[in-house]
């Protein structure tokens, strides 16, 4: 069979769904055709500018609006603007000999299957043979949509389960026909993986396949607790979000961003089509729900559902919460339980949630009884929708945003004790769990020498689970590759000689333990090994230094202990640019003030796609001082060129500092000139940045690594430079878009960006430039103003203490 390679896609239909899966297949350098249908009717603007239904841009106006509706949107489904360049419109009328030579055809009209048929119908006509044809059906079964269809059609045809939005949750559902060749669908899974950056789950063709048929019945399970418990949304919201390692929307509020009518109709799709499923009561649609329906509620889409957003008299806004045995909205009540507050200091979930389990309040009962109907529901669920039970929690992480699936969680709380828990509350249990315990098997995954395996129910053993070669997960490796640790970092061995060292604080800021972790993997690598990777697992790469720390340092004026500080961070920042080995970092998600300012001092970055990285001192007061404002100006020097250019590039770099600008995505992280063209790179899977970093530092060591010398040449412009600062700053202040103090803060910058106050341009080190960035931060700690703004943050609890 020859290689098979994705260069153009053809995207049919262009709504909320189709719209952003053409945003992500540009996102990653495919071209795509994005069709829909014609218009019908004239819109009154066309009417008065005389169109007809023939107009070229009346015919395209659906799907066109829709695409710019999709570009429009916030959260941005590009990682880049300019990347939606690759998409080009038109309709199924025109267009559909497009298709024609595109490598993949997506499927993404309407729910109802006589559509599909007469969209596949047409795709027939014009599709060439072997390509890929794919729908992404939340639910109609395969079988029925490619009935009547060519055997070639049938062969390379399937179903490909996108959620929404396609760019930022990762699953995508794979789900075979009866025909599908076994190579489509293994190629699928490879791309999916590693070009579209998904968690692809293979599914068997049953209804709401895997992450919605588990993922609705948890949300319809506590839409009827909820009424039994006689507990409010607010309450039910505080013990399914963060505390139990769900997204923070929890349950109500995921309700009300998904829509009401959604979720209602997959709840029928499976109460209907899955007779057999002994928690079919389950799916039922409660009374009040039905009501909210009838009436509208659907949530965010109509304006209120389970919460209401009001403007009180004092015109402040105010959210409300549905009182589910009045139907009235009512002012929200704190919701506490004590077990929440005694696991607040328990930063692991898996330590966390046997804690919640076992709690003897009604916050223990509530957790027990929707742990057990979970646990029970996905132990009846194999084979029936997987045959492997690791797919039901990589569905329900990737598709549902749950940081461990239900198998996980089972494990995490006890499954010997669970069961038991749940043999005495009347809950039955599938019989292989029973088998699996009795065998003295007692947990569903274990982790062997790097390996995670998990328990195989047909076998009744435990199997490997899959994983792409050359994929490290710093979770698996074993105690053995542990070299060193303390309370804030740990090093492990990543083989081959490359080390890593990764942070485990608060949100993964730098505070003192980072520092020394940093300075001991340096140390150890320069020692006895061919170089250093810096990555985590955590939800944030880092959410920059501790700055709480900072504001008590300046708030008891300890002036001298925080220079030592500030020159304790720099000077690690500068080892890490000048040691003798590689030193690759590997962000995802936020890389914030230090966290960013480490990255901007590797010898090369491997950022995830997903990467909010920026330098965002401004906002508390100060400026970067960990080498951040140092290297801006140094990379100012690299960019100048004669004339006013070099204005124009010291006024952009001013200004991404000056306003605390984060990239929404890698790519965006390079237009900001955080990243390096050519020197750093982006992946698309999470999964994959630690593992092409460590290649990457072998890669850098094994061409011959030489140790960097320290730079002397950085252009500054001096007086030159502070001019168009000091004249930006007191236009800004004049037209009160800044404070007195902004504008102080802007002065310490451009101070710090143009070298001083030196007469003309002139070539100065990094040193000299590191010590005027530490002056002007002190300086800038020493102001009323800075504490008083970051003594606010703090007691808002949006900067981290100690």
């Amino acid at each position: 069979m020859s290689k098979r390679t994705i260069e153009k896609v053809a995207v049919l239909g262009s709504g909320v769904m189709g719209s952003r899966i053409a945003c992500h297949f540009a996102n990653i350098g495919v071209q795509v055709v994005l069709l829909d249908i014609v218009p019908r009717t004239l819109n009154e603007k066309e009417e008065k500018a005389g169109k007809t239904l023939e107009s070229p841009e009346v015919r395209n106006r659906i799907v066109n609006e829709s695409l710019q509706a999709a570009l429009k949107s916030n959260p941005s489904p590009i990682y880049r603007k300019s990347f939606a360049k690759r998409i080009s419109t038109g309709n199924f009328d025109d267009d559909m000999s497009r298709i024609a030579d595109c490598d993949w055809i997506i499927e993404v009209v309407v729910e109802r299957l006589d559509i599909k048929q007469q969209v596949f119908e047409n795709v027939e006509k014009h599709r060439t043979p072997g390509t890929l044809i794919t729908s992404n059906t939340s639910g109609i079964p395969i079988a029925m949509m490619n009935k009547g269809r060519s055997e070639d059609f049938r062969k390379h045809f399937c179903g490909t389960h996108f959620f929404n939005p396609p760019r930022y949750l990762r699953l995508l559902e794979i789900i075979p026909g009866p025909d599908t060749d076994p190579a489509v669908i293994d190629f699928l899974m490879h791309y999916g993986d590693k070009f579209l950056g998904k968690q692809t789950v293979l599914c068997k063709d049953t209804p709401a396949f895997i992450a919605n048929r588990v993922g609705v019945y948890s949300i319809m399970e506590l839409f009827h607790i909820v009424k039994d418990m006689g507990l409010t949304p607010e309450e039910v919201d505080k013990l399914t979000g963060p505390v139990i390692g769900h997204a923070k929307s929890a349950t109500f509020r995921t309700a009300d961003v998904v829509g009401l009518d959604t979720l209602v109709l997959v709840a029928n799709g499976v109460k209907d089509n899955c007779p057999d499923d002994e928690r079919n009561d389950v799916f039922a649609i409660p009374e009040y729900v039905q009501k909210m329906v009838d009436n509208k509620w659907l949530g965010s889409k109509s304006g209120q559902g389970f919460y209401k957003k009001i403007k009180g008299d004092d015109g402040k806004s105010e959210i409300l919460s549905l009182n589910l045995e009045t139907m009235e909205y009512v002012p929200q009540k704190k919701a506490s339980f004590p077990p929440l507050e005694m696991t607040k200091s328990i930063d692991n979930l898996a330590e966390r949630l046997p804690v919640l389990y076992g709690g003897r309040d009604k916050a223990g009962e509530f957790y027990r009884k929707s742990f057990h109907g979970l646990f029970s529901y996905v132990s009846f669920r194999l084979p029936e929708i997987s045959d492997e039970l690791y797919r039901i929690d990589d569905a329900l992480r990737a598709g549902f945003g749950w940081k461990m699936g239900p198998f996980e969680k089972w494990d995490a709380v006890g499954t010997e004790k669970a069961l038991a828990d749940m043999e005495e509350a009347g809950v039955p249990v599938n019989g292989w769990v029973k088998e699996m315990l009795d065998a003295g098997i007692k947990r569903f995954y274990k982790t062997e020498n790097g390996v995670k395996y998990y328990y195989d129910a047909a076998s009744k053993g435990y199997k490997e689970i899959p994983a792409p070669e050359g994929r490290i997960y710093l979770d698996n490796l074993t105690d053995e590759a542990v070299l060193w640790k303390n309370s804030g970092t740990t090093i492990k061995d990543l083989g081959d000689g490359i080390i890593n060292v990764e942070f485990h604080t608060k949100m993964n800021t730098i505070g003192g333990e980072v520092i020394e972790g940093l300075n001991k993997a340096l140390d150890m690598a320069e020692a006895e090994y061919k170089g250093l990777v810096v990555s985590n697992t955590g939800d944030n790469f880092s959410a920059g230094a501790n700055v709480g720390m900072i504001f008590m340092m300046a708030a008891e004026q300890e002036y001298d202990e925080l220079g030592f500080a500030v020159k304790a961070f720099q000077d690690t920042m500068m080892r890490m640019r000048y040691s003798s080995v590689p030193v690759v970092a590997a962000p995802h998600n936020m890389a914030l003030g230090g966290g960013c300012e480490l990255c901007l001092h590797a010898d090369k970055v491997v950022a995830h796609a997903e990467l909010y990285m920026g330098l965002v001192e401004f906002g508390v007061g100060v400026i970067p001082g960990g080498g951040g404002t140092k290297e801006f100006a140094l990379r100012t020097s690299d960019e100048f060129r004669d004339g006013d250019i070099r204005i124009n590039t010291l006024r952009n770099r001013f200004l991404t500092i000056g306003q605390a600008k984060v990239s929404t995505s890698a790519y965006e992280a390079f237009d900001l000139g955080y990243l390096r063209e050519g020197t750093d790179e982006v992946v698309v899977n999470a999964d994959d940045r630690i593992g092409h970093a460590k290649r990457s530092a072998l890669l850098l060591a094994d061409k011959g690594y030489t140790k960097p010398v320290k730079r002397t040449d950085i252009k500054v412009l001096g007086k030159e430079g502070l001019g168009i600062v000091y004249v930006g700053a007191h236009s800004m202040l004049s037209g009160n878009y800044i404070s007195e103090h902004d504008q102080l803060i802007s002065q310490k910058l451009g101070e710090v960006l143009c070298g001083g106050d030196l007469s003309e341009p002139t070539e100065v080190s990094e040193d000299y430039l590191l010590e005027l960035e530490r002056k002007a931060f002190l300086e800038l700690c020493a102001e009323r103003k800075t504490l008083e703004r970051l003594q606010s943050m703090v007691q808002k609890g949006k900067i981290l203490r100690n």
